[in-house]
């Protein structure tokens, strides 16, 4: 007899272990033969040395699934284990699967021309109205690219720009300031990574969040980085932010040029960007509208009213 200890360290052990350790209970009655326990990231198991070799190799096989599909059913955990192909087996339109194993895909033409543009691009200007999953879809591809180790961080980053409020006026330090425009952010990445991993990403700095300017004087290899709302940047911001590019680096910016909440005196630094960059070869670039909204049907109607209005009274667009 003898013991081996499996390390469970990719995936959150609740998902692995399952709600009750209902997985747990189902693993060890599929190897009767061994004695098995587990704690924290860590299983023992007793018994022979071929079967101990087999149930480490099936743990491990097993973690994995978990970690591509953030979940792990009884029929995979049946499946994995005799050896035959898991019933969820990755769909080629994924992107991802998210949290309980949610599938996050391309829903609309236009969102899947971005997943190809920043497959193939390492600048990528996503544009459209709100709602229309530019900045999901943008967040989706840099955790993917980061679960296969294509980059080693993640930095998302928004220009904190006053939308009618003032930030003076709001509690707390700066950092309690700025949260509320980073939120959306947080949003996404709950929705794609078990809340555990995603602290432990964020401690270890794999993943930042950060106002546009805690930017300056970096330089950003092996990274995905995203520039949310950009176009309440200013034209000297949105400078900065493109020459951080460094090596082995994606960089994806998304913005509506009729939202703009800069002073009407301040020329929005995305609006410039795209004029100066449009003879420049290697930039990927997709326009999102109207009928790629994805949220509640009563949002594409109200962009609808609004551009009326604008039409109509030659006004600029409303912020």
């Amino acid at each position: 007899m003898i013991e081996r200890i499996v390390i469970i360290d990719k995936v959150d052990p609740l998902t692995f272990y399952g709600v009750n350790n209902s997985n747990m209970h189902l693993i060890r009655n599929l190897y009767p033969k061994l004695r098995i326990a587990a704690r924290g990231s860590v299983i023992k198991v007793i018994g022979e040395e071929g079967e101990t070799a087999e149930f480490e190799k099936k743990m491990k096989e097993l973690e994995a699934h978990a970690a591509e599909y953030n979940k792990l059913s009884e029929d995979s955990i049946l499946d994995i284990v005799h050896g035959e192909p898991p019933r969820d087996m990755k769909r080629d339109d994924v992107i991802i699967y998210g949290v309980n194993g949610k599938p996050i895909v391309g829903r609309t033409p236009n969102q899947q021309k971005l997943v190809e543009q920043i497959n193939k691009y390492d600048l990528t200007f996503a544009l459209g109205p709100a709602g229309t999953g530019k900045t999901y879809v943008a967040i989706a591809m840099a955790v993917r690219m980061l679960k296969n180790r294509e980059i080693r961080k993640i930095i998302l980053s928004r220009p904190a720009v006053e939308a009618g409020e003032k930030l003076g006026f709001l509690p707390g330090d700066m950092k309690d300031k700025i949260d509320p425009y980073l939120q959306p952010l947080y949003d996404a990445l709950e929705d794609m990574i078990p809340a555990v991993k995603l602290k432990e990403y964020m401690d270890s700095k794999v993943i930042q969040i950060a106002p546009l300017a805690f930017m300056r004087g970096r330089t950003l290899n092996d990274a995905v980085i995203i520039l949310d709302e950009a176009q309440n940047t200013t034209t000297h911001q949105i400078k900065m932010f493109l020459t951080r590019l460094g090596m082995n680096g994606k960089m994806i910016i998304t913005g509506d040029i009729t939202q703009i909440d800069l002073p009407r005196s301040m020329t929005s630094g995305l609006v410039q960007a795209l004029r100066v960059l449009r003879d420049v070869q290697g930039i990927g670039r997709v326009e999102f509208g109207k009928k790629d909204i994805i949220r509640h049907q009563l949002v594409q109607r109200i962009v609808e009213a609004y551009e009326a209005y604008d039409a109509e009274t030659n006004e600029q667009p409303a912020p």
